[in-house]
């Protein structure tokens, strides 16, 4: 996997996003191909990730296989500030229990870097529901929600 970097030795950059609250963005131009960042936090399990006191959808939890959850919220990097697109131009990649994000295409300087969610809950979509996980990337073939389709 090619790494590249700016002279500053940072590739990304945190700031306001157009999508949600904050975003990372590239701060040079990245080739498709090239490893990101580590997403980085507190490992629990998917039980205690149940059991966060959150009054709202919005958290910073990543599922790896073993059905152990990574909580950006403790001990994360900016990685955690990575939103959601149906039209992705990265993606997480999971290697011996870690998850890094790997640029699918080349993205531009100031391009804000985007991950698909693909969040899957047990629960029936209602429309409520879709409209609780509402999607803002703007994107032509935006499904309107992050929740991953049931089909």
């Amino acid at each position: 996997m090619q790494s590249v970097k700016a002279k500053s030795g940072r590739r990304i950059v945190v700031r306001r996003s157009d999508i949600h609250g904050k975003g990372v963005f590239a701060i040079g131009h990245i080739a498709g191909g090239t490893r990101l960042i580590e997403y980085k936090g507190e490992r629990i399990s998917d039980d205690e990730s149940d059991d966060l006191d959150t009054e709202s959808t919005h958290t910073f939890l990543f599922m790896l296989d073993d059905n152990r959850v990574i909580d950006g919220a403790r001990n994360g990097n900016s990685s955690r500030w990575i939103n959601h697109s149906c039209e992705p131009n990265c993606e997480g990649v999971e290697e011996d229990g870690r998850i890094f994000i790997d640029a699918l295409l080349p993205i531009g300087v100031g391009e804000e870097i985007t991950i698909d969610y693909n969040l899957y809950l047990e629960a029936r979509y209602t429309a409520a529901l879709k409209r609780e996980y509402a999607c803002g990337c703007g994107a032509l073939l935006c499904r309107g929600t992050m929740l991953a389709s049931k089909r």
